[in-house]
């Protein structure tokens, strides 16, 4: 932990606003404050081999619609969609320039950073957002990531940005992922009674198979809990990035390599990362039942979905949208990008390629989901 060069933070709304809403500058200071000391003075082992440089860091942060509900005069987190996106639009300016102020006392920019689960899984959109953090952070700036949740729809309900947290660790390419919370790591019964204790770490989910994991926070102005944590750390460290979940009031501590929190050990490997995207947090506008041997080409074979394989098709859906692929028991196999719209497939089951250029035109001699643009739900 003491050593991970570029870090990947993530704060909830729970620990930078009020209950009633707003930000609460005291907390929001005491972040940067820790942040900025971890910036100065965390240069791991790598960086020194490397040739020197402070350590990186990624903050993740919720709060846009918690602070935008007192100034319009919410009471609480709205349920509707469009108050959500009313409130998320005032606060975000209001979260970024609070940052942007605190920051400024130790001569850190900022730069706000603003992803939709739909950018991240289409190639140039996700190539894009990789190289502006990348620069981001080779300028010396602290890239300050949200949800566009003025724009989102499916997506607002990530799960206060800790999935978001997860995929972005994995994009930039982090030694750690560090989601802060407003309690001090994952207990094995509730935290808030007698004789439980902390689970100091994790080395895989049956470390918690018996544990009953809390699915609400304490402040009631996020959508967050532990089980959204949880599962966070299960994508990351299935990405091969570890991770530490512990409150805000440690974030030093985890910073520095203390004992604090929960540790998450690495399960997994890296993997391409837009296809992590695609597997965690794509909404797929429809679906696309295979044959058997078609199934077994996908699965097994890693190849992609040609026009002769596929049995059936459902939903609305253009070229360039996530569609689940399902074996002829309606399980999800697979999900990925489509090239055709779902108009066009009736007609292409069945058939091979070639059949199709001659009587459609060259335009139909490819696949209907190429192999770079498909991730398997259960490799």
């Amino acid at each position: 932990m003491a050593e991970a060069h570029r870090v990947v933070v993530k704060v909830g709304s729970s620990s930078l606003t009020t209950a009633a809403g707003g930000l609460d500058a005291d907390r929001v200071d005491a972040l940067v404050d820790v942040l900025a000391k971890a910036r100065g003075t965390g240069v791991a082992r790598r960086a020194s081999v490397e040739g020197g440089g402070e350590r990186e860091i990624v903050l993740v942060s919720s709060g846009a619609i918690a602070a935008g509900l007192a100034p319009l005069g919410l009471r609480r987190r709205p349920k509707d969609l469009a108050r959500q996106q009313a409130a998320a639009s005032v606060g975000q300016g209001l979260l970024v320039a609070r940052y942007t102020a605190s920051c400024a006392r130790y001569g850190i920019r900022v730069g706000q950073v603003l992803l939709t689960s739909d950018d991240m899984s289409r190639r140039a959109h996700h190539r894009n957002a990789s190289r502006t953090l990348d620069k981001l952070l080779a300028m010396g700036a602290l890239p300050v990531v949200n949800e566009n949740d003025t724009v989102a729809t499916d997506e607002i309900r990530f799960g206060d940005n800790d999935r978001l947290a997860a995929l972005v660790a994995h994009l930039v390419r982090a030694d750690l992922l560090v989601l802060l919370s407003d309690v001090d790591g994952v207990y094995d019964g509730d935290p808030g009674r007698p004789g439980t204790s902390r689970i100091a770490e994790v080395r895989g989910p049956e470390d918690l198979a018996h544990v009953e994991i809390g699915s609400t926070g304490k402040a009631g102005v996020g959508t967050g809990g532990m089980v959204t944590k949880v599962e966070a750390a299960g994508i990351a460290t299935g990405a091969g990035v570890p991770v530490v979940l512990t409150s805000a009031i440690h974030a030093a501590d985890a910073l520095a390599g203390r004992d604090t929190g929960t540790y998450f050990h690495p399960t997994g490997k890296r993997s391409a990362d837009r296809l992590l995207w695609l597997q965690h947090a794509s909404t797929p506008q429809g679906s696309l039942t295979l044959d058997d041997g078609a199934v077994r080409a996908v699965v097994e074979g890693r190849k992609s979905l040609l026009p002769a394989g596929i049995a059936a098709v459902e939903g609305e859906f253009t070229a360039g949208d996530p569609v689940e692929l399902r074996d002829g028991e309606g399980r999800a196999v697979a999900r990925g990008l489509v090239n055709f719209d779902a108009k066009e497939i009736p007609r292409l089951i069945g058939r091979s390629t070639r059949e199709l250029a001659r009587e459609l035109g060259p335009a139909y001699e490819r696949e209907v989901v190429h192999r770079d643009d498909l991730a398997l739900l259960h490799p």
